[in-house]
């Protein structure tokens, strides 16, 4: 049958991931180095990966090609949750932390016996790189960071971190700041968020990190609980 669906111009295309977890049904692998279709019947063609490429490589087209089938994208990506990081872009493909041993150690060390261990439940962390639908956000817990404050606050991931997952941006500096809004709406559409703690700078700039998350759960309709830090450019809970 002829329908819409993605065409990746390879000639154009890096390799950088960025379009792969804007791809909700997983169309959209890095091999050898290019983004490609893994199957025609895993792209909606309804182009949700169009505005993330950043040197255009994505377009949509009229062709032929197999159905859209939501059965098959519920087989792929039950295939992919079990498969390990694959080749490509590491910056860009969902990992899932929970219930894994901290790396490098098997017990955590006792208060001041040794190095603290990373809280970080999944990776990537950068709000443009996530997945709505990555399995770590079902029922979970969010702490949405300004960028600058784990580097502020030297006891980010005991106090805010534990047991959340975490999503990073920069409210002043990044561009597509009505993008993040969408991709948080989905996030909070798509999932059972149980709460959202917002951490953010002093400075009034760093104000965007709270009006972004309260924007995007009143699009999203859903009641969540939300709170609030602000962190002193000393690093200090105000």
């Amino acid at each position: 049958m002829k329908r819409s669906i993605v065409r990746i111009d390879e000639d154009k295309c890096n390799g950088c991931g960025v379009c792969v977890p804007s791809c909700h049904e997983g169309a959209i692998r890095i091999v050898n180095g290019k983004a490609r279709l893994a199957a025609d019947a895993l792209c909606d063609g309804l182009g949700a990966c169009l505005g993330e490429c950043p040197r255009g490589a994505i377009a949509i087209e009229e062709r032929e090609a197999d159905k859209f089938s939501e059965e098959k994208v519920k087989m792929h990506k039950e295939t992919e949750a079990r498969k390990p990081m694959a080749c490509g872009c590491p910056g860009s493909m969902t990992q899932d932390f929970r219930g894994r041993s901290p790396a490098g150690s098997c017990v955590k060390p006792e208060a001041g016996s040794g190095p603290l261990l990373s809280e970080l439940m999944q990776w990537p962390v950068q709000l443009r790189l996530l997945d709505p639908h990555a399995p770590f956000f079902k029922d979970a817990d969010l702490v949405v960071s300004a960028d600058c404050v784990p580097f502020t606050y030297a006891d980010f991931h005991r106090k805010f971190l534990k047991g959340k997952v975490l999503v990073v941006f920069c409210p002043k500096l990044d561009e597509d700041l009505e993008g993040y809004v969408a991709k948080l709406t989905g996030i909070f559409q798509v999932n059972n968020i149980r709460s959202v703690t917002m951490v953010r700078m002093e400075v009034p700039c760093c104000g965007g990190t709270v009006s972004l998350v309260e924007d995007a759960v009143r699009r999203s309709g859903r009641g969540i609980v939300l709170k609030e830090y602000t962190i002193s450019l000393r690093g200090e809970i105000i």
